[in-house]
């Protein structure tokens, strides 16, 4: 991406063109969606009949190091965000832990880091943006303006109210290096709690963890430093999540403690067999989450592992667990001792996020000062003889509806529409698309969370 080309002037020529084609599409009574090259949904879905191409909208257009804002366009990822603002000694306040990810994207859906503890969700970062509705106009969305029920309703809308052309993001000041600290438990109630101190101290910049198995659960606290005695890479050769029983204290450049976890996708490279060591030393420039979603849509296409299990005699359904939840921390140790005892998967990412402001986003509304862990976990499991997909899943949602917990809609949903709509505020939702999308020209959620339409 080349930086000098994202003024403001060049925003306003793209977004007319934009705004032209999109309104062409309509008049054709198209149903539309967006033509990009990236995505970061876990579920398998129809396309839209027509793609309005959206994808040299991934500019940095200004950066504010006074008051600690850049003005962007949504489909830049944010590891060219983040290269940028570390040129200036600054970082987004929440940078999802994918290389991948838009900051449109992570606007319209429920993005989450190290950091949330301190700064929330990323979409609580975001001051104001400009939004492309179904009606073919832009509007602009402040918290104080005409539009700010669209700018709190957006939000884990994943695209269904409109698209996310600019936003103004708030930054941090940061420092060359960070230092990390892990920490090993044996209890997860005395885990959990810990992790909860961690969240309590101004010293800390990141807090969050990895639950190994019911006997090692680990926390980890990391800070900017300017200085460090030795500096790890976990970029090549060595694995990042691999390495947090073995150093207690490590250091990175800030730039590889932000993208830790893209090399090996968390623990997922396994899959990929690129943890074997032979392997992985003339893998390197596949070693990153993008060439892993390439290597997954195109088994999703052609079906290869499945073609390849019927082959080899292996006749059995699996299915996908992939999922991150919030559950409030006073009942983690419940949700966890569930998970071992149902669905089994380790390891298991763990990450705290607190609503930052009084502000209230309805379709992913977080109680106002509850601590809450995110619980990452993503495998493929077998099913038991006679079950069908969603055997797991369901079990999840019910755990997570039972702790007064949260869950995200980027990968798989077996909610009914009534529950559904429930948990994310479908009369607010259907206000908002009734204003913004009233022939409906984008999606509506339910049908693209759980019809998969």
């Amino acid at each position: 991406m080349d930086q000098e080309k994202g003024t403001p002037l060049q925003y306003e020529e793209k977004k007319a063109r934009l705004v032209a084609d999109f309104k062409e599409a309509l008049a054709r009574g198209a149903t539309v969606g967006l033509g990009k090259k990236t995505s970061n949904l876990f579920r398998s879905r129809k396309q839209a009949k027509e793609l309005i191409d959206v994808s040299d909208f991934n500019s940095v257009i200004s950066i504010d190091e006074q008051n600690l804002r850049a003005e962007v366009e949504g489909m830049l990822t944010f590891d060219d965000f983040t290269k940028e603002t570390l040129r200036h000694g600054l970082l987004p306040a929440v940078v999802p832990e994918l290389k991948s990810i838009t900051v449109g994207g992570a606007m319209a859906g429920v993005a989450i880091e190290s950091s949330s503890f301190r700064y929330g969700l990323v979409h609580e970062t975001v001051t104001a943006m400009e939004v492309l509705t179904g009606h073919g106009d832009v509007v602009s969305c402040l918290p104080g303006n005409e539009h700010a029920e669209l700018f709190f309703g957006f939000p884990n809308s994943y695209g269904t109210l409109g698209y996310a052309l600019k936003l103004t993001v708030k930054l941090v000041r940061t420092k060359k290096y960070v230092e990390l600290k892990h920490e090993k438990f044996t209890d997860a109630k005395e885990y959990f709690q810990a992790v909860k101190k961690a969240c309590e101290r101004e010293d800390l910049d990141f807090v969050d963890g990895t639950v190994f198995d019911e006997h090692a659960l680990y926390l980890t606290t990391a800070r900017f430093v300017d200085s460090a005695p030795f500096v790890s890479k976990y970029t090549y050769m060595q694995i990042y999540y691999r390495s947090i029983p073995k150093m207690r204290v490590d250091y990175l450049t800030a730039y590889d403690y932000i993208w830790r976890w893209d090399t090996d996708w968390f623990w997922c490279s396994k899959n990929f067999g690129v943890q074997n060591r032979c392997l992985r030393a003339i893998a390197r420039p596949w070693l990153r989450s993008t060439a892993y979603w390439q290597i997954m849509r195109w088994n999703r296409k052609h079906q290869f592992v499945e073609r390849l299990a019927k082959f080899r005699g292996i006749d059995r359904e699996d299915e996908s667990v992939i999922q991150d939840v919030q559950i409030p921390v006073e009942r983690a140790h419940e949700f966890l001792e569930f998970f071992h005892d149902r669905i089994g998967i380790k390891p298991v990412w763990i990450c705290p996020t607190r609503p930052a402001s009084p502000d209230r986003y309805p379709s992913y509304d977080m109680a106002l000062g509850q601590l809450y862990l995110n619980f990452g976990f993503w495998d493929v499991l077998p099913l038991p003889a006679g079950q069908k997909e969603g055997f797991f899943n369901r079990q999840v949602e019910q755990w997570v509806d039972k702790l007064n917990g949260r869950k995200g809609l980027y990968s798989t949903v077996f909610y009914d529409e009534k529950t559904f709509w429930q948990h994310y505020n479908g009369r607010n939702y259907q206000m908002l698309k009734q204003k913004y999308d009233p022939q409906g020209k984008l999606k509506d959620l339910y049908d693209k969370a759980v019809r998969r339409q």
